[in-house]
């Protein structure tokens, strides 16, 4: 299950400065970035590379220590653009599975759009 949750570490991304607009035609751009420990969350999400390739061990409150801690990472990472209400701009979250998106909708009021809500197109990606 923890592959299936958090195996698109293969994913890759090319990051650069100062495009040279004559040969570069960057699709996007990278605005903000940040990794968070979530206290009290040591030994959540254990892996171990092992001769059978990755192994995950994940305890059933993950989905909670992500819910509750959401917030404040939202609010690092919107407050400097005066932004305030989730809804109101196109983000996405890492897809973790579906009790995890599931929750951090309902801890920032979410409001799902016409088409779907993040979490199912989060994981219709896959």
């Amino acid at each position: 299950m923890g592959r299936a949750l958090f195996g698109d570490g293969v994913a890759a991304v090319i990051v650069g400065s100062d495009p040279l607009p004559e040969v570069e035609k960057p699709l996007f751009e990278l605005v903000w970035t940040a990794q968070t420990i979530i206290p009290v969350s040591e030994g959540a999400i254990k892996a171990h590379t092992r001769e059978a390739g990755l192994t995950l061990h994940i305890i059933k409150d993950v989905p909670d220590l992500i819910s509750k801690n959401i917030e404040k990472t939202l609010v690092e990472a919107f407050q400097p653009l005066n932004i305030s209400d989730y809804n109101s701009i196109f983000w996405i979250a890492h897809p973790g599975g579906r009790a995890i998106l599931d929750q951090v909708e309902a801890k920032i009021r979410f409001k799902a759009r016409e088409n779907a809500s993040h979490s199912t197109c989060t994981q219709r990606v896959w």
